[in-house]
């Protein structure tokens, strides 16, 4: 089954399931689904970035502060934040991510809407991070990361909803709409 076939629970503006749908037809039509993002810290307390890779539906080819991905249909978030973060890290074993806050986002048109559960675990095994979604990989420091943000010379292209959870991470709050 192709990523576009991978079927969804389609919520609403207060995060109910109201139907289910392919992925393909979730983007296309805008309609809002369920995303989890996993900061992932190494032992050191350096942050997991990577580069996606260009065949991605969405962000293709950009930089991410987080492993994640879609809600399947059915599936809590807790458990597509443990099977994500095992999924692209390429490892297994790793403890349960803790919940950080939520939020909804809105891609401006890109693929609609998405409620954004936001996870922090740390990851002392050896990576091996997933070819399929991953392109480029590596664990930065605080200052090797803001050197990459935004407004920095050497900024580079973040997925847009990332940089948001990152931001609002960083924040300390999570935001508006945050919270269970």
């Amino acid at each position: 089954m192709s990523s576009s076939e991978e079927v969804l629970d389609v919520v609403d503006e207060q995060d109910r399931v109201v139907g289910r749908a392919p992925r393909g037809e979730v983007y296309a039509r805008g309609l809002i689904h369920r995303c989890v993002f996993v900061r992932v810290r190494d032992a050191e307390g350096r942050t997991f970035v990577h580069r996606r890779t260009p065949d991605k539906l969405v962000f293709p080819s950009m930089y991410d502060l987080f492993v994640g991905g879609v809600v399947g249909a059915g599936e809590s978030y807790e458990d597509a934040a443990l099977r994500e973060a095992e999924e692209e890290l390429g490892v297994s074993g790793l403890p349960r991510p803790g919940f950080l806050f939520k939020f909804l986002y809105d891609s401006g048109g890109v693929a609609g809407k998405w409620w954004s559960s936001v996870y922090e675990v740390r990851c002392d095994l050896p990576v091996r991070p997933q070819v399929e979604e991953v392109a480029w990989h590596a664990f930065l420091t605080g200052d090797e990361l803001r050197e990459r943000l935004p407004g920095a010379a050497g900024a580079w292209d973040w997925v847009p909803d990332g940089l948001e959870a990152y931001e609002r991470l960083e924040a300390g709050a999570g935001g508006p709409g945050a919270g269970r």
